[in-house]
């Protein structure tokens, strides 16, 4: 016969499986580790980007310019690199409608490998313009994964382990920070005739990404609700899941199906007008720009400059900036293994409130180590404080949130909002702070630590818990807040599902209905 009775579920719990476990780690090595690679990549060779625009502008006008000119040059290297986050971003509804999830991250790859070669190139062929336009590409491709990867993650995973697989893409984030530092050592690639070399290497873990993830499902939510495809929605939840999983999460997904009134992805115009969604959209808001906002770009960014103001000896520096890396992963992991356990809220309320403190903590030491010595030791440890606050809880969360807080239909356009606002935070703070902290002093982390606060009162009073819920289960706990109802269409609760061929696709029906048609039959 041509049909397929699914698994009797005997348990509702996913199991974390090796094909879950492969795309979680294939996914974000190839794209969310680029995102944390190129926050710190311009770090260390920052000088001697400096020394090539100067050297660049001398050859073709006969002089050079003046350091705050410089200055200017290398915060729009750096921070165009948010711009092009900001397009890709936006580009974000258009391609997951299109291509799927996957399909978007396997597309997206080419990308890459056109910014490494005109970054790699840039020197010999004496053109800084290679270097901007290199980095916004890599901007480009970030602003698409950052959304993409949660999003295909939170589609894929089983409701307990979401979590836990929506905050893998941030460790791959610190990761990517990590090996940036590591790479930036005078040792290995911090030397000037090897910067090119240092910025081209994006190519080889996207390579590596592109050779294997095409093998692997698309989201079996994406077939299902958006494709209607039911082969290849059971076809990909078999991949994907121990035997027994897969019934309760089609009827779940079926029950998300029935409640949209169209299967069509809303625009942002159409989910900014959506009442049913008002706090859900205002969440994101809060926590995507808040999430720049708290000053960790700036950190990123500005590492070694922030270290040598602390009073850190030159050439120990970098070693510093490295152990702040390492802080950072470990930070990571335990948020990543936690998050089931303790939930998306106290990693969020203690993260930016932690942050908070390390923030003022800054300014007093900063303001008082020409008179205590020692305060210069607080000032790092303060940063390392806010890194390891961000890991933990506030440097992945929000965009799993922004997965889970939407229905399928709403949920491209919310990455769209969310990404947005985050990659203008990311661009405002890349560019601003150096002239802040030069207007300001010490006084411009006391913004940082006014944000961190701000953030952590709205998740403590407005979101509720989502840890180990349903997509259509967060609906329901945010409709009273927005004053409208779920529409909740009865589900086939017990029995069996049945796969039945029909053209290429197939349908879902009740066992108990197939079993009626064949004793009709043989009647």
């Amino acid at each position: 016969m041509a049909e397929e009775v699914l698994i009797d579920p005997g348990k509702t719990r996913g199991h974390l499986t090796s094909s879950l476990l492969a795309v979680a780690f294939l996914s974000s090595f190839g794209s969310s580790m680029l995102y944390g690679y190129n926050l710190a990549v311009v770090n260390s060779p920052s000088q001697y980007i400096k020394d090539f625009f100067n050297q660049t502008i001398v050859r073709r006008h006969g002089s050079g310019v003046d350091e705050e000119t410089l200055t200017l040059m290398y915060s729009f290297t750096v921070s165009i690199f948010a711009i092009g986050g900001l397009v890709g971003s936006l580009t974000v509804r258009m391609q997951v409608t299109r291509f799927g999830r996957k399909g978007t991250l396997v597309h997206s790859t080419v990308l890459v490998f056109i910014a490494g070669v005109l970054m790699g190139f840039s020197r010999l062929c004496g053109s800084p313009e290679m270097i901007i336009v290199g980095r916004f590409i890599t901007g480009i491709h970030s602003g698409i994964a950052l959304s993409v990867v949660p999003m295909y993650l939170g589609e894929i995973a089983p409701k307990n382990l979401r979590g836990f697989l929506g905050l893998v893409p941030s460790i791959f984030i610190c990761i990517g920070v990590f090996i940036a530092q590591i790479l930036g050592l005078h040792e290995l690639l911090g030397k000037e005739e090897h910067w090119p070399l240092f910025f081209s290497l994006v190519v080889v873990p996207t390579f590596i990404q592109l050779m294997l993830l095409p093998w692997f499902p698309e989201s079996p939510r994406y077939l299902l609700i958006e494709k209607r495809n039911i082969h290849a929605t059971i076809t990909a939840l078999k991949w994907y899941r121990a035997k027994g999983n897969i019934q309760a999460e089609v009827e779940e997904m079926q029950e998300e199906q029935r409640s949209l009134s169209s299967v069509e992805t809303v625009s942002v115009l159409q989910l900014f007008r959506d009442p049913s969604v008002r706090w859900q959209l205002v969440t994101v808001i809060v926590v995507n720009a808040g999430m720049q906002l708290s000053g960790i770009d700036a950190i990123w960014f500005y590492t070694n400059d922030i270290f040598e103001n602390a009073g850190i000896p030159f050439n120990q520096i970098q070693y510093t900036t490295v152990g702040t890396g390492a802080i950072e992963v470990i930070a990571g992991l335990i948020g990543c293994f936690a998050i089931e356990r303790v939930g998306r809220r106290p990693l969020m309320i203690g993260g930016f409130t932690f942050m908070g403190v390390c923030c003022a903590g800054i300014t007093f030491s900063l303001l008082l180590e020409a008179h205590i010595s020692f305060m210069r030791y607080i000032s790092v440890a303060c940063v390392v404080g806010i890194i390891a606050g961000f890991c933990i809880g506030p440097a992945g969360v929000p965009f799993l949130m922004t997965g889970e807080l939407f229905k399928q239909s709403h949920r491209p356009s919310a990455y769209i909002v969310g990404g947005s606002l985050n990659w203008i935070s990311n661009f405002a703070v890349g560019f601003v702070f150096p002239f802040l902290q030069m207007s300001a002093g010490a006084f411009c982390y006391l913004v940082f630590c006014g944000v961190c606060v701000g953030v952590a009162a709205y998740v403590f009073f407005i979101i509720p818990e989502t840890k180990n819920k349903t997509f259509m289960e967060i609906s329901q706990l945010f409709a009273l807040r927005n004053a409208c109802e779920i529409e909740n269409q009865s589900l086939v609760t017990s029995g069996q599902l049945a796969l039945k061929k029909m053209n290429g696709y197939g349908a879902l029906v009740h066992v108990v209905d197939v079993d009626k048609k064949e004793k009709a039959e043989t009647q």
